[in-house]
Parts: C-alpha cells; structure tokens; sequence
C-alpha cells in the first residue's frame, strides 16, 4: 500500500471515476493519505461525488507518472469514517483545505480503500498488482 500512496503521492493529481444513474463521473482529486494503515482521501459531504459514493461505494482511480511514463489504476469501495481524528489527521497533511474544511463541520468527508487493487503498469514492463 505504501507504493501505491507514493505513486499516487508522486502524481499530485489523480482522476477519481465514480457511477451515477448509469453515467461514468470522472473528476481530479489530489488528497490522499494513510491513517492508521489505510488509504485514505477526502471530499465534502455536500458534493455531488460523495452522493454518488454512498449510493455505490465501487470507484476507480488513476494516475500518470509522465517522467517514468507509468500509470495507476486503483479500484476498491470506500468507506466513509467520520471519526474526527481521520478527518483532522487528513487536513494535517494539506493545510490548504483547512480554509475550507474543518475537522468538526458535518461537511468535511474522508473515505479509505477497502479490497482495493492496484494496478501499476507502463508500455515497457509488465503490469505490478498490489492488494490491499
């Protein structure tokens, strides 16, 4: 798992698809952190992607290392954890959010992996699969 954060880590940017009403919904995130030994990222509440999360927790994110030329595919459920020490914990690691999310507002949401599979892959060497 530790991989998989970094590369993801690396990137800065990942796109998080979710499903609504049929509909693929893709959009770039940027948070994500281990607390507690699980891969964790974060939203608020009141976006449409949390709503779409809750109604099916199966999403799929991925990554582009444009200077090794390698991808991330990482799919798995999330769960919501709305205990105040993940949120705060998450929100520790990038500060910027805090103008806009708060530990203890009903808003702040994060969310980690669970059965989650990692695919590392690139043109030039064979895939690398990390479960978790």
């Amino acid at each position: 798992m530790n991989e998989v954060y970094d590369f993801i880590k690396k990137c800065g940017t990942y796109y998080l698809a979710t499903v609504e009403e049929g509909q693929p919904r893709v959009r770039p995130f940027g948070t994500i952190n281990i607390f507690e030994g699980k891969l964790y990222i974060q939203t608020g509440k009141v976006k449409p992607v949390s709503k779409q999360i809750q109604k099916n927790p199966k999403v799929e994110l991925c990554c582009f290392d444009g200077g090794t030329g390698r991808w991330l595919r990482l799919s798995g459920e999330l769960v919501r954890d709305d205990r105040r020490e993940a949120k705060a914990d998450m929100l520790e690691h990038y500060p910027d959010l805090k103008r806009m999310y708060s530990a203890d507002d009903d808003n702040t949401e994060v969310l980690y992996f669970k059965d989650a599979t990692a695919t590392i892959a690139s043109f030039t060497a064979a895939p690398k699969v990390v479960k978790f």
